[in-house]
């Protein structure tokens, strides 16, 4: 991989998802939501065993900027995408290393010797999924990673950077270096608000990011968080945060912000603040229920499509109805995966 193909630079925590079905009493006994994603906590831990012990574990590679870099690395020319993060010396990073290569995805992971590759339990129930994850390695990245010379050249080169919302738990501080990087070389930094309690209990580090952020994306339930934290009327009303979020202040006015918020198999719904009286609504093409497998990483496979529209210079509407299609083709794998053979989106 060379620094001259390089057009996306992903950061975020590389995870491995141990995937279990039927997971009710799980749910029951952890005290989690059916549709949520947490950080592990002391009352979760024993949760990685019990998995191992009385279900058949699916292990998938995960972390939520991982899995949108390989969705865009799926439609993309090969090493057009690099993703950075930190993994341990173990088993679960070479698997991790498989996965990637299995789908064209360059990684230029930190190594920390001695440490365990972080890891998330996906416990899936009809066809939501709750993830606990323990972040391990993956909350050790250093930012002087990225001025290392084999990373460096590779964040000079691209042209789009894509950061995790869940990353700001611990590495606010490599992805301001990014962030502001491409705000004065007027290029695009996405930011996914990846959870609601990102919007909840990091909205400093938000707050910290968000002049700096070109295209934000975040599902109902990250919206409603943000639109609660921030005391609007109605956070339940999609446009309304999207307008807030669009219109909070910007580091590079050139480059107006654009607001991305998805709703499952509803619809998706995008604000620019060029124009934030005029909403744009995009109707998705809902699947049979019996078409479903599950729904971990379906919004890390729109992403991924939508990025991968971005570096194609595609326009904002096309890069959507491709991010819809690779969420549609991921809901239908086990866990975020993408058809194979590859099927043309672009």
């Amino acid at each position: 991989m060379s620094a001259e193909t390089v057009q996306l630079f992903c950061m975020g925590n590389p995870l491995l998802d141990m995937q279990v079905t039927n997971g009710e009493e799980l749910l029951k006994k952890y005290e989690l939501k059916s549709n949520d994603a947490i950080l592990v906590e002391e009352k979760h831990k024993p949760i990685y065993d019990e998995l191992l012990k009385n279900y058949k574990v699916t292990y998938v590679a995960g972390g939520a900027s991982q899995n949108a870099a390989r969705g865009a690395a799926y439609v993309l020319p090969p090493h057009t995408v690099v993703f950075a993060g930190c993994v341990g010396d173990d088993e679960l990073a070479e698997q991790l290393k498989e996965a990637n290569k299995r789908e064209g995805l360059d990684q230029v992971y930190l190594v920390k010797k001695g440490e365990k590759t972080g890891a998330c339990a996906v416990v899936i129930t009809g066809h939501d999924r709750s993830l606990v994850t323990n972040l391990a390695a993956a909350e050790k990245f250093e930012k002087s990673h990225l001025s290392s010379p084999e990373v460096a050249p590779l964040v000079d080169a691209a042209k789009i950077y894509y950061v995790e919302g869940y990353f700001l738990t611990h590495g606010i501080e490599s992805a301001l270096e990014l962030a502001k990087k491409a705000s004065e070389a007027g290029k695009i930094f996405v930011l996914n608000l990846s959870a609601p309690f990102i919007p909840q209990f990091f909205a400093v580090q938000l707050q910290q990011i968000m002049p700096y952020c070109d295209i934000i994306i975040g599902n109902e339930a990250e919206a409603e968080a943000w639109g609660t934290a921030n005391g609007l009327s109605d956070p339940k009303d999609l446009t309304a945060v999207a307008r807030a979020i669009a219109g909070q202040p910007k580091s590079n006015a050139s480059r107006p912000r654009t607001v991305i918020l998805t709703h499952g198999p509803k619809s998706t719904t995008v604000v620019s603040a060029t124009d934030p009286e005029n909403p744009k609504v995009f109707p998705v093409t809902p699947l049979a229920d019996a078409e479903i497998v599950d729904t971990n990483g379906a919004g890390d496979a729109f992403a991924g499509g939508l990025l991968g529209g971005l570096v194609l210079g595609k326009s904002i509407d096309e890069a959507i109805e491709a991010g819809h299609k690779m969420g549609a083709m991921c809901v239908q794998q086990v866990g975020p995966q993408y058809k194979w053979p590859k099927v043309q989106i672009y």
